[in-house]
């Protein structure tokens, strides 16, 4: 699913062709015991599924594109929900007419190289759901107390 290099707390992950990136990082975090950092990168795929969360129905609108396109930027944070990794990312690819689109990443499919950086904090940030909002938020109420 991928290659990989440590160096210190970042590693260098290298995803291998026509798999999906979401799975792999989060397999990969997994795999590394990785429950809080940062991920960012690039690379080309085929197929991208899209998020937007609507704040009015507090529900997320999926969009999937099927054609060729880079990753201008892949940008997001490691977590953990209900003690499983959570991965918050968001992408923004390039298309052959160099229009762009972006958003929160549900899923994509490598078509091409897809080279990633994961820095691991070494330590544990959780995430608990937040109805008035709809959405995961850290929870640092262990952490503050004010």
């Amino acid at each position: 699913m991928y290659i990989y290099k440590q160096m210190g707390n970042r590693y260098v992950v290298s995803i291998n062709n026509h798999e999906e990136i979401v799975k792999a990082l989060v397999s990969f975090c997994h795999e590394m015991k990785i429950e809080s950092g940062v991920i960012s990168g690039i690379g080309a795929i085929n197929e991208l599924t899209l998020r937007f969360f609507n704040p009015d129905t507090k529900r997320y609108e999926d969009k999937t594109f099927h054609e060729q396109m880079e990753i201008a930027n892949l940008t997001g944070n490691i977590s953990t929900l209900d003690g499983k990794v959570y991965l918050h990312l968001h992408i923004t690819v390039g298309r052959r007419d160099c229009s762009a689109l972006a958003g929160h990443l549900l899923a994509a499919t490598l078509s091409g190289a897809g080279e990633f950086v994961v820095e691991d904090y070494g330590e544990q940030v959780s995430r608990v759901y937040n109805p008035d909002l709809g959405l995961n938020v850290y929870d640092f109420e262990e952490y503050n107390e004010h």
